[in-house]
């Protein structure tokens, strides 16, 4: 396992990992204001962007050790957490470069080519470029299961009597979509269940699974059972802790006896129905990153870092890794690595994964640790070709995206990896010159990437490959259209897609929002593609009337998901059956004014949804100081629900 060398002085700033910027006014989560053309057009003459930086998970690789930078978010110049109205400089942002839109925003910079727009939030239809075909690389033809139907009166618009009443009746302003409907087309037909995978799901699947944001696999029984009453009543409800500037809090999971959320400079179990504290666990340092799986016997691993932030010393390097038993509330083990065995700096880590008993960490190259006893398994080292360890995924397997050449010129390998040795079982080269991908599943292996900059959204999906593990050889590659799907990715994460899921053989995705057939209202699908054909199935399910809804992960082989609620209503969890695709309400939350204003209060591509046992969890992953627009606003850290 090898270590990104730094680039030279010449080369593009020093960024950071793509970090989320200050929140919009209206508190931190606040729903992403709409587009200044409802239709997601883009400006006539866009901004140019600036030149991504290096370091960090996409950096060039040169000959050399490595120099010693801050951890993940945390740089020594100003940045992520800087003081407010200042123009910044450091972590995802461009040095001379003012702040960009607020947190909720595809950001311009790190992450975004040269020369193109910049983005919509994540959501908005754009205007759209088919996805195009990696050059050099095996692919399938363009599927279109999903195409507007022809004649009918178009789509309905709002008309100015309703905007009135409903803003007056309920005080939010509604999000038009594009006027797209998406009719059952094409695909296979078979309804028939194909083999499920085996893979462990990363939403919080309780003893089989972890409970990250990443899609999971399906195979065996499903576990979660309809309650005798489906109607929920809120659990508890957390607010932010008090924080000067803005911090990172991502790291959730749900046991048999607790949800265990990570809070400031420490990790807490609360009761399940009651949010009482159970037990907590100070920490040296911040939380920096989580792994998105458990154990069978509810152990995880994060990374924090080295010390507490004061008002002279505001950023911490990401150095420490540990182990953490869920049930007690222990810290197993943390200790730190070195870049190399001839270097005294300790490695920074900005991601964590667990597979089996491996830990393996990501960031300055990658390492790896036993999860019962702190063993190192292998530390970053500087290679002679200028490959590195991008990132890991875990789950039932463990794999990498390992990166080699240059900046301008990179290359991506996917590799499966013996989770005790770090050997590679396989490899699979992506398409050239790619500069991230992302792995959805490892067993089954499958890997999402956005060719070319051609998804255009902002999602960081242009295409998904399903790959065999055993050989490296490409089974299918499924084009997915942006403006179609509405699955999302972050680019520097390897770990880090969310609203899809795995199982049966089947990748499932949503679509985008579109009008519904009332008088106002989204809504959307959740369609899926046959992993051995690269073909739609005839799988769909319907959000309904209002509700638009995303996958949250695999219980067996049925799919988990959670429906968004509209202004008058509450949310709802449902289960996909994987063979008919009837749906089954599991949990429908309360309609209250006061409720659902908690409960839309989270950024769905920020936040973290956990569901087990009849209880739903949403929670933050950033939390920032209050604005003084926000003051009156209640801002949350979680919010539970239980099905009475």
């Amino acid at each position: 396992m090898t270590q990104p060398p730094q680039p030279p002085p010449n080369d593009p700033p020093q960024g950071g990992f793509g970090a989320p910027q200050d929140p919009p006014p209206g508190g931190f989560g606040a729903p992403t204001p709409p587009p200044a053309d409802p239709f997601g057009k883009q400006p006539a003459t866009p901004p140019a962007q600036p030149t991504p930086p290096p370091g960090g998970y996409g950096s060039t690789p040169s000959a050399g050790p490595p120099q010693q930078q801050p951890g993940y978010g945390y740089p020594q110049q100003p940045g992520y957490g800087f003081p407010q109205g200042q123009p910044q400089q450091g972590y995802g942002f461009p040095q001379g470069q003012p702040p960009q839109q607020g947190y909720g925003y595809p950001q311009q910079g790190y992450g975004f080519p040269q020369g193109q727009p910049p983005q919509q939030g994540y959501g908005y239809p754009q205007q759209g470029q088919p996805p195009q075909q990696g050059y050099g690389y095996p692919t399938t033809p363009m599927q279109q299961p999903y195409q507007p139907p022809q004649g009918g009166n178009g789509p309905k618009k709002f008309s100015t009597q309703t905007r009135i009443i409903v803003a007056a009746a309920v005080a939010v302003v509604l999000i038009v979509g594009a006027g797209v409907w998406y009719s059952s087309g094409g695909g296979d037909g078979d309804k028939k269940k194909n083999e499920a995978s085996t893979s462990s799901g990363t939403n919080g699947e309780g003893k089989d699974g972890g409970s990250g944001g990443s899609g999971g696999g399906g195979g065996g029984e499903a576990k979660e059972k309809v309650p005798a009453n489906t109607k929920s009543a809120v659990a508890f409800q957390l607010p932010q802790p008090k924080v000067s500037d803005v911090t990172m809090v991502t790291g959730s999971w749900l046991t048999d006896k607790a949800y265990v959320k990570t809070g400031v400079n420490e990790i807490v179990g609360y009761d399940l129905a009651k949010g009482t504290r159970l037990w907590s666990l100070p920490l040296a340092g911040q939380v920096c990153a989580a792994s998105p799986h458990m154990s069978k016997d509810f152990k995880t691993a994060v990374v924090f870092e080295n010390g507490k932030r004061t008002a002279t010393t505001k950023y911490r390097n990401c150095t420490q890794v540990g182990a953490i038993d869920l049930d007690t509330g222990k810290l197993m083990w943390s200790k730190s690595v070195t870049v190399s065995t001839s270097s005294d700096d300790a490695a920074l880590f900005d991601q964590i994964t667990l597979s089996g008993t491996t830990i393996a960490a990501g960031g300055d190259g990658g390492a790896a640790f036993d999860l019962n006893t702190g063993a190192e398994l292998w530390r970053p080292k500087v290679s002679t070709d200028g490959c590195y360890d991008g990132g890991y995924a875990g789950g039932e397997a463990l794999a990498v995206v390992r990166r080699c050449g240059t900046y301008e010129d990179p290359q991506l390998t996917i590799q499966a990896l013996n989770p005790r040795t770090g050997s590679p079982v396989s490899s699979y080269k992506m398409p050239a010159g790619l500069g991230y991908a992302n792995i959805v599943s490892t067993k089954p292996l499958v890997v999402a990437a956005d060719i070319g900059d051609t998804a255009g959204d902002g999602s960081g999906i242009s295409d998904f490959f399903s790959i065999d593990a055993a050989t490296g050889k490409l089974l299918v590659r499924i084009p997915a259209d942006a403006d179609k799907y509405a699955a999302s990715c972050r680019s520097t994460k390897v770990e880090s897609c969310q609203h899809l899921a795995i199982g049966n053989n089947r990748l499932y995705l949503p679509t985008e929002e579109h009008e519904g057939t009332g008088d106002y209202g989204d809504t959307n699908e959740i369609v899926s593609f046959d992993l051995a054909t690269g073909k739609p199935t005839s799988d769909r399910a319907d959000a309904g009337e209002r509700y638009t809804m995303f996958p949250l992960r695999m219980d067996g082989g049925n799919i988990i998901a959670y429906k968004e609620p509209p202004y008058d209503k509450g949310g709802q969890v449902v289960s996909i059956d994987g063979s008919t695709f009837k749906q089954t309400v599991l949990m429908e939350n309360p309609s209250d004014e006061s409720v659902r204003a908690a409960e839309t209060s989270f950024s769905a591509e920020y936040a973290e949804y956990r569901y087990g046992n009849g209880g739903l969890y949403i929670s933050d992953t950033l939390i920032n100081k209050p604005r003084e627009s926000s003051l009156n606003d209640k801002d949350y850290l979680v919010v539970s629900f239980r099905a009475n």
